[in-house]
């Protein structure tokens, strides 16, 4: 075991292991395109969704249900078939992303949106707010907490599965997890899956960082 950790330390730290198209500089820089491209792509699809869901109040049920129907959904599964239907494409891996992303940001923005006390919307509405400013002058900033939280967390459950891009022969940390796999590379697996963790912690703890500073930020401006 102190050989196999050995090992693994000597590879992430090798020079020779961080440089060219197959060096560990280049497969985080593909990782974080396909994390993020995804979680963008599914943030303009579930933010709209959700805002509107919570501020109506009108077809949570259906929402909640497809949150948990898109959770269920095998990403290996998706990948495969979405591959086989659009051959040779990245599609494949960006839509099965965007599915697993997708329903936490719907529920914690709806959570977010719900959570506001009535009270505080009927002041609003009182005092002449119309429809649009009560949404995004009163309930949005209410529920950012909430909001952030499920981005946070799609985010993070994107960077891990990311890795499938490999499965169907294009590049990210889990090149590292499947080749070292197909070659019986046990130092390349563990690797790429720490890699993988390292990239998970510092995203999280950036946007948690971000999150503090923006909330700290709106509470010294209240104040």
């Amino acid at each position: 075991m102190y050989e196999l950790f050995k090992n693994l330390a000597k590879w992430l730290v090798s020079g020779d292991q961080w440089a060219g198209t197959d060096g560990i500089a280049h497969r985080i820089a593909e990782h974080l395109e396909y994390s993020l491209l995804a979680t963008l792509i599914a943030a303009a699809i579930a933010l709209p969704l959700g805002l509107l869901i919570g501020h109506t109040g009108k077809g949570a049920f259906l929402a909640i249900n497809l949150s948990s129907f898109g959770r269920a959904l095998p990403t290996v599964g998706l990948v495969v078939l979405v591959f086989l239907v659009s051959g040779l494409s990245l599609w494949s891996v960006y839509v099965a992303l965007v599915v697993l992303a997708v329903p936490a940001i719907v529920t914690n923005t709806y959570a977010g949106m719900s959570a506001v006390d009535p009270e505080v919307k009927d002041a609003a509405r009182g005092q002449g707010m119309r429809g649009h400013q009560v949404l995004f002058q009163v309930e949005i900033p209410l529920a950012l907490p909430l909001i952030m939280t499920g981005l946070r967390l799609s985010l993070i459950q994107v960077v891990s599965t990311a890795t499938i891009a490999a499965y169907v022969s294009f590049g990210g940390l889990g090149r590292y997890v499947f080749d070292g796999l197909a070659q019986r590379d046990l130092v390349q697996v563990l690797g790429g899956a720490a890699l993988v963790a390292i990239v998970a912690v510092v995203l999280d703890l950036a946007l948690a960082g971000l999150q503090r500073y923006l909330f700290r930020h709106r509470r010294t401006a209240a104040h």
